[in-house]
């Protein structure tokens, strides 16, 4: 049976370093609250996921020291320290860690800022895997929310320079200049600006209750953050 590892990479939440680009209108200590709710959603969606097919979830953590406050956020959870000097770098240097010396034969890293992100996705991300030599779940901002690989692949990461429109459409390209097949899955979303949030509130309101709720508390006891512009 292929031994399978799920990562979500994560920072502690901290005002005036975490989710700056919401940053005004948010204050920090807001922009870091929302995004402690966004982190605490995607690990119910990991959770979920669980049910769905088997794998060994493990938060990728930042910054060093923060080791204690993912413990008790979630117990239920391996952690994996970033190491890196950029996203890059740190999401090959995770991906790269659990293919060889974590003995993985399978992978999948992703965000924790897509709160609304169906756990079928995710099983859908290994599933995708026994065929293709990598997933992709794609972002319409031109970034993706999830990459999953069966062998370490460092041209797709350090190739490819992050946070820029041009992420998936660099990934893809390196991925065919090493002969690597990818399988594309659902397209979402993230929430880097208020725009998104307005965005996810709209979809929230017409999505089931049991959705995304640590989000929902938040915008619910924050509805200046709700009606941002």
């Amino acid at each position: 049976m292929i031994k399978r590892a799920l990562l979500v990479v994560a920072k502690r939440p901290t005002p005036g370093q975490t989710k700056t680009r919401l940053s005004p209108p948010l204050s920090g200590e807001q922009a870091a609250a929302l995004y402690a709710c966004f982190l605490r959603d995607t690990l119910d969606i990991v959770r979920a996921a669980q049910k769905l097919c088997d794998f060994v979830p493990i938060i990728s953590y930042a910054p060093e020291g923060a080791e204690a406050y993912f413990r008790e956020l979630a117990p239920d959870f391996e952690l994996l320290l970033q190491n890196g000097a950029d996203l890059s770098q740190r999401l090959h240097h995770a991906t790269a860690y659990c293919l060889t010396v974590g003995g993985y034969g399978q992978a999948v890293i992703m965000d924790s800022d897509s709160p609304t992100l169906p756990a079928d996705c995710l099983r859908a991300a290994f599933a995708e895997l026994d065929n293709a030599d990598v997933t992709l779940g794609t972002c319409d901002d031109g970034g993706y929310y999830l990459i999953g690989l069966k062998a370490p692949a460092s041209h797709l990461f350090l190739g490819v320079t992050m946070s820029t429109p041009q992420v998936v459409t660099d990934t893809l390209a390196c991925a065919a200049k090493d002969g690597l097949t990818v399988a594309r899955l659902p397209e979402w979303y993230d929430i880097d600006y208020v725009a998104d949030i307005r965005r996810l509130v709209a979809e929230l309101d017409n999505l089931p209750l049991e959705i995304a709720q640590h989000t929902r508390v938040f915008l619910a006891a924050n509805p200046t953050v709700r009606e941002s512009r």
